[in-house]
């Protein structure tokens, strides 16, 4: 007996879906399953997850949030994204409160480690979508390559290589990253 997908088409039924054992984002009303990350992904995304949530605490500018938690980016038909790491200014969090569900927009610095499977289209879409929600910032890491790219719009776009470092203050006050530490 074959079994359906769940119908999933609201980031509400979204959050009360069962556990099963995969990662799922809702894109304009669309229930669609993530791709497995693999380890280096994992590697990567563990680093610049470590090394904001370390930044954050140290200056109190804001609070991290993982690769599990989604993000509302619309309604009517719902979207929520998933970020790899993101950044959310205290200001920000202040201002929403406590917050159970999904966190309601775009974090201010999204964080997006390519995976083996990514195609160029799927991680810049995702990104231009990042922005066009609110973000100030998308930082998109690629292992293999071992480039960072950071997205501030469709017409700002910058990639840097392993001898940079990025300045991602305008997202993140006061953080910059050297894009070698992230493949360490």
């Amino acid at each position: 007996m074959a079994v359906s997908a769940p119908s999933v088409t609201t980031a509400d039924e979204l959050f009360a879906m069962p556990e099963d054992g995969a990662r799922h984002e809702l894109l304009r009303g669309e229930l669609r399953e993530l791709t497995k990350p693999g380890f280096e992904h994992g590697c990567v995304a563990s680093t610049i997850g470590m090394l904001l949530a370390i930044h954050a605490r140290q200056t109190g500018s804001g609070v991290t949030i993982a690769a599990e938690t989604g993000c509302l980016l619309a309604r009517d038909p719902d979207t929520v994204r998933a970020p790899d790491a993101a950044f959310i200014s205290k200001k920000r969090v202040d201002e929403v409160g406590r917050t159970v569900k999904f966190w309601p927009g775009a974090p201010d610095l999204a964080v997006e480690v390519v995976s083996p499977s990514d195609t160029f289209h799927e991680v810049e879409d995702k990104a231009l979508e990042w922005i066009a929600a609110g973000a100030i910032a998308v930082f998109v890491i690629d292992p293999a390559k071992q480039t960072a790219t950071v997205y501030r719009g469709k017409a700002d776009v910058h990639v840097y290589n392993v001898r940079e470092i990025v300045d991602l203050s305008d997202a993140v006050p006061g953080f910059s990253v050297a894009v070698a530490e992230l493949f360490a």
